[in-house]
């Protein structure tokens, strides 16, 4: 909202806006190579399971480094770790071609290191957004940053197919990473860690923020005394006490299953419609780009919504229990008929159907790190993002060896839908809104 007695841009806004920039910018260079990387096999003659290797090995770093971005954030502050972190990621975006030439081992290294700059991205926004965005404005905050993932993979999809047909597919690489540079440079003028700090903050903002952080810190004061000594100290990470909640585990749970079938499509989406359906390179990407956009109109879909149930005086549990359950039920259904899909119409329906009811999730699991951690959101989606990280590894490569396997991708589709469903029953069971971890 803009203030009554002065119509200022708000500095949280634009503190907002980068982060959500931020996720676009890390997704559009997390995306390039699932396009890129059909006209990469060709050159090199890589075999589906080598190119599941390349597609996966991003995620080793992504997953290792996860936890540990997570504490960072909680120690050094968001606005550190985010700006390294997009800086370090688009310097190894930029040094992919050069590692593909230099050797098969040379370009998994890379995308490892790739991915562990990469996994600080979503620790640390939610260290800032705990910091920066009012306790009223949290849930439209985090639909715009989840967002930014559609968002950035539509574009990634859409441009990359064309910038590897006009200029080689080296030139991608060269031409994200440099858009992450970039944004490192505006970071460093704009991104601040806290507004009780910062001097362009507005002082009526200022006090909004610190009003909000006084509630949270009221919620929480009983543990707050016994974990540090005095005002100001960091507590210590209840690390214990994390992992033996079974609201916890439902979360880790979910995040596994809800990111299985996402990854899935997010490397193989383009080279199904290609090999598949017989596409040209650009009418693939294209192709693949409309689930994610369907994901993306979904998505701010299924915030209205529950704001409208939660409006209306259903029940925070209720809300978070019903949109995820019902993403995960519906996604897994298109990927149960998918594997009969034969047209291209049918094909491209379904998948648009898969990853846009999977939208639904982000009222679900999603906003529950902020509802039953609210102190360590930072260090608890570094936990459970480490889990949803996991299908980008494995997930990725059993896809690809699937298909080596079958001839089609029929029975990766009925795993994404079968983990789906476990995801589904696992929250309709342990899945929980109140403060947990304090």
């Amino acid at each position: 909202m803009m203030f009554a007695n002065n119509h200022s841009w708000p500095r949280r806004y634009t503190i907002i806006a980068l982060c959500v920039l931020a996720v676009f910018i890390c997704y559009i260079d997390r995306v390039n190579i699932s396009v890129a990387i059909i006209e990469m096999q060709k050159q090199f003659g890589w075999s589906e399971t080598t190119k599941g290797f390349v597609l996966s090995s991003f995620f080793i770093g992504y997953m290792i480094c996860m936890v540990p971005s997570g504490w960072l954030a909680y120690r050094l502050g968001g606005a550190l770790v985010l700006g390294i972190a997009v800086l370090w990621w688009s310097i190894f975006t930029i040094l992919t071609p050069l590692a593909t030439f230099w050797g098969l081992p040379i370009l998994l290294a890379t995308r490892i290191a790739m991915g562990a700059g990469e996994s600080a991205m979503f620790p640390a926004a939610y260290n800032l957004y705990s910091r920066w965005v009012p306790e009223k404005e949290r849930s439209r905050a985090v639909s715009l940053l989840v967002g930014g993932i559609p968002m950035g993979t539509l574009f990634a999809l859409i441009s990359t197919g064309w910038i590897v047909e006009k200029f080689g597919w080296e030139s991608v690489f060269y031409i994200f990473g440099l858009t992450g540079v970039l944004w490192f440079a505006i970071w460093q003028i704009k991104g601040h860690n806290d507004p009780k700090s910062d001097p362009r903050c507005l002082n009526l903002e200022r006090e909004l923020l610190c009003r909000t952080e006084i509630s949270d810190e009221a919620s929480s004061i009983k543990g707050t005394q016994n974990s540090t000594g005095s005002a100001g100290q960091k507590k210590k990470v209840p690390w214990i006490k994390f992992f033996k909640s079974a609201p916890v585990w439902a979360l880790i749970i979910n995040h596994f299953c809800t990111n299985w079938g996402f990854y899935m499509l997010l490397a193989w989406l383009p080279s199904y419609f290609k090999t598949t359906l017989n596409l040209t390179l650009i009418n693939a990407g294209i192709y693949a780009a409309a689930p994610w956009l369907t994901m993306f109109l979904v998505g701010l879909l299924g915030g209205y919504i529950a704001d409208k149930l939660l409006f209306i005086g259903i029940s925070l549990k209720t809300v978070r229990k019903t949109m995820q359950i019902l993403g995960l039920l519906g996604s897994a259904s298109c990927f149960w008929a998918a594997q009969d899909a034969t047209s291209t119409f049918q094909a491209l329906s379904l998948m648009c159907g898969a990853l846009g009811l999977i939208a639904l999730t982000w009222t679900g699991f999603l906003p529950n790190h902020l509802e039953i951690a609210p102190k360590y959101a930072d260090v608890l989606m570094g936990i459970t993002n480490t889990a949803g990280t996991v299908p980008g590894i494995i997930g990725i490569t059993i896809t690809g060896w699937l298909i080596d396997q079958t001839g089609n991708y029929g029975s990766a589709f009925a795993l994404c839908a079968a983990m789906n469903v476990v995801g589904a029953v696992t929250w309709a069971l342990f899945a929980d809104t109140e403060e947990i971890i304090n």
